[in-house]
């Protein structure tokens, strides 16, 4: 099926021609639309099925296929075009009805032409809205794919089949893992994929970053007055995310009195707002994250423990990146990939020695870490490819700390220096052979010997 880019394509329904003509004069006049005209049910339906309209204005009586009947079939078989009815005043019901068969609005005859007008505005601009809506939730459902989640590494693979349990059930969640591991990525991947509730939002919190009083009014929202500076009455993030996904990030930092709310809330699906005496009844999934030990932290004192019970029903350990080493490569390309095209740079790849660093890392940031560095190094970076010399100090100087970690010879340690000084000699002269010896005060052939032997990168 086609589709009009340029002017918006409204088609007008109805079996007097007399009216088509009228509308259709009316709404030239704006210049912006493209008006056809059917006279029949049957013709709207054949004309829908060749080209798909932005907007159809549709009469509710008419003979063979009328109305409320050409309505049903529009939305079965393109449930995304905006319709208004149009009704005489005896058929105001119809009208009603129609509305909750999926019409948009409905206008009575006989209209004024700026109702018209402002009618077919509305709808094109709601249509428009819904569209770019529906664009970004697909967007979003293709991003949290558990295929864009990279790993390859036995234990990631573990993590992937403990997610496909998990999503389409209601249990609550608790992700573990050290802070950049990827949390709110797993989490969100969960709501994504869970098709009850994918297309209801995802609500994630930060328990870390509200102190406690700020945090409980985020959570359940406030009455107005209950507290100085509630001017008004203000929705709570559980209340915003019925039938869909609350994430409660870092949660083993809530107060006492908080965890005690949310644990009325995960018994009893209800709560009160701050300041308030009226039930709050909400149908959410709970997913929690935290980089912390909770069962020891309910042995100490500092977490419940029939929350602790409640939020790990169904608990997903995440890795830490030194453990998973073998995923480095991947998520390196991956994000090189990212930020190449972000900074529109043609890097093509990462050299041997640069991954080599990467790989001996210990990542204490994680994934988030890694990230990061790659997109630092692309800024630096020259085409084709990521050198050593682009990443981090902190990732650089391991080329110095590893000599002491192979043995305790010192012939080991000289050839271990040997190497490095001559790997950063030539960094620093991009590989020339001449520049490299004039620097250190050695020979070109000695140069040339030492690099081939250590597999260094050379110009000439």
């Amino acid at each position: 099926m086609s589709r009009r880019a340029q002017k918006h394509l409204i088609l007008v329904v109805d079996d007097d021609k007399n009216i088509c003509k009228m509308i259709e004069i009316n709404l030239r006049k704006e210049k912006k639309y493209d008006i056809k005209t059917a006279t029949s049910g049957e013709s709207c339906l054949k004309f829908i099925r060749e080209t798909i309209p932005d907007l159809v204005l549709l009469d509710i009586q008419m003979p063979g296929i009328d109305g409320i009947e050409t309505l049903k079939q529009i939305k079965e078989e393109e449930p995304l075009i905006p319709v208004v009815m149009m009704s005489a005043h005896g058929t105001i019901e119809r009208a009603v009805q129609s509305m909750k068969l999926g019409a948009y609005d409905f206008i009575t005859k006989p209209f004024a032409s700026d109702r018209l007008l402002v009618t077919v505005h509305n709808a094109l601009m709601n249509s428009s809205l819904k569209r770019e809506v529906d664009e970004l939730k697909r967007e979003l459902k293709d991003k949290y794919q558990f295929e864009n989640i990279i790993g390859q590494s036995g234990v990631m693979q573990e993590v992937f089949r403990a997610m496909e349990k998990v999503v389409d059930s209601n249990v609550t969640v608790l992700i573990h893992g050290e802070s950049g591991t990827g949390k709110e990525l797993i989490a969100r991947a969960i709501h994504f994929h869970n098709k009850k509730r994918s297309n209801k939002p995802f609500v994630a919190v930060n328990c870390s970053a509200l102190p406690e009083t700020l945090l409980e009014s985020e959570l359940f929202g406030h009455e107005k007055g209950s507290f100085t500076g509630a001017t008004g009455r203000r929705m709570g993030k559980f209340e915003m995310a019925d039938d869909g996904t609350i994430f409660l990030d870092e949660i083993a930092l809530m107060t006492p009195a908080t965890q005690a709310k949310v644990l009325r809330v995960l018994q009893e699906r209800e709560f009160e707002r701050v300041g308030g005496n009226e039930m709050v009844k909400v149908d959410t999934r709970v997913i929690s994250a935290t980089n912390q030990d909770l069962e020891e932290a309910v042995k100490r004192g500092d977490f419940r423990e029939d929350l602790y019970y409640r939020i790990s029903v169904f608990p997903i350990k995440l890795p830490a990146l030194r453990e998973r080493k073998e995923d480095i490569p991947l998520l390196a390309a991956h994000f090189l990939t990212k930020y190449a095209k972000q900074e529109e740079k043609e890097l093509e790849n990462i050299s041997p020695d640069a991954l080599e660093l990467l790989m001996a890392y210990h990542w204490p940031g994680n994934v988030r870490e890694l990230e990061n560095a790659i997109e630092r190094a692309v800024v630096l970076a020259d085409p084709p490819e990521i050198i050593s010399k682009d990443l981090p100090n902190s990732i650089r100087s391991l080329g110095e700390k590893k000599i002491y970690e192979t043995d305790n010879k010192l012939s080991s340690w000289i050839e271990k220096l040997e190497e490095e000084a001559l790997r950063q000699a030539l960094l620093e002269c991009e590989g020339n052979i001449s520049q490299t010896a004039k620097k250190l005060g050695i020979g070109r052939a000695t140069i040339y010997r030492k690099a081939k032997k250590y597999g260094l990168p050379m110009v000439k």
